[in-house]
This record gives C-alpha cells, structure tokens and sequence, in this order.
C-alpha cells in the first residue's frame, strides 16, 4: 500500500518540468528555470490543510483497529476555540508517542506524515500565544481511540473556525 504524502505531491511534477524546460533551452534562461524548479521542488509545500489531517487521522484509526494497539495518551477533550493552537500541539507532540509503541512501519508512516502535515497546516496561524490553556501534562491520559476522536474534534475547529 502506498502513503499519500500530499505536502510531497508536486515535487516529481516540478522536477519534470524544469528537465523538459532545459532540454528545449538549453541556454542561461532554460539553466535558471531548471534551477529554480529544481530549489522549489525541495521547498516545503504550505499548501497542506486540515483536511489532508483530518484524512490521516482517519486512516490511522482504521490502522490502529487491525492492529489492535492500545495506549493512553495526553487528551485534551474539551477544549475552547480560543485554546485551539495549544491543543493541537499537544495532540502533535502525542502523535510521537504512537510511532514509538506501534511498532508498525504504516502507522509510523503516516504519523510521520500526520505530523509535517499538522505542523504545516498550524504554521498559518503564526506565533499565536493563547493564555489560560491547559498545559500538554495537565490534559487527562484517555484511550486511543477516545485521543483520535478528540484529535478530530480539534481539527473540525481549525477547518470551520480559521483564524
């Protein structure tokens, strides 16, 4: 099964296009175009969003009911829209805790993936500094399933309140 890595999803097209440019220019112009392909193919992409998230949070429940793994993580499952940013670096600093005990490369995979997304999707809202927010080890230790469910909920925030 292959992992789709969405923030990745340019970069062949992207190199493609700057060979193609520079085997038809073969001058200073076609050279600079090949080079700037090729810098902007290695460029994180910030066009990930929380739906590209919100699918992986799906595929990894799925992931972690045919493996049947358990554990107790870190759950914030009442927070405030005003607290939003927070939870979510919580849950994205919980995701690590689920790579490490799954022991299993699609789950880690598409954790990994969860994360870069998650952080890319989150770094449009700045340096947001939210005050009166549970810290990470004041949340509750609540079952995968209920964190996965929670992580959800955190997401549907950030899709249907931006910032």
């Amino acid at each position: 099964m292959r992992i789709s890595k969405p923030y990745l999803r340019t970069t062949s097209i992207q190199c493609f296009l700057g060979l193609l440019l520079n085997s038809h220019f073969l001058n200073e112009v076609g050279i600079h175009v090949f080079i700037l392909g090729s810098v902007s193919a290695s460029l994180p992409k910030t066009e990930a969003n929380w739906e590209d998230v919100k699918c992986d949070l799906e595929k990894i429940e799925k992931l972690i009911q045919s493996v049947h793994f358990d554990a107790t993580l870190y759950t914030e499952s009442d927070a405030h829209p005003n607290c939003k940013v927070t939870a979510m670096n919580c849950f994205i600093l919980e995701l690590s805790v689920i790579s490490h005990e799954s022991r299993n490369m699609e789950i880690d995979e598409t954790v990994e993936n969860l994360i870069i997304l998650a952080k890319s999707s989150l770094s449009s809202n700045g340096n947001t500094t939210e005050s009166g927010c549970k810290e990470c080890e004041e949340l509750e230790e609540k079952n995968i399933k209920e964190f996965l469910r929670s992580f959800s909920h955190i997401v549907q925030m950030f899709i249907h309140y931006p910032s």
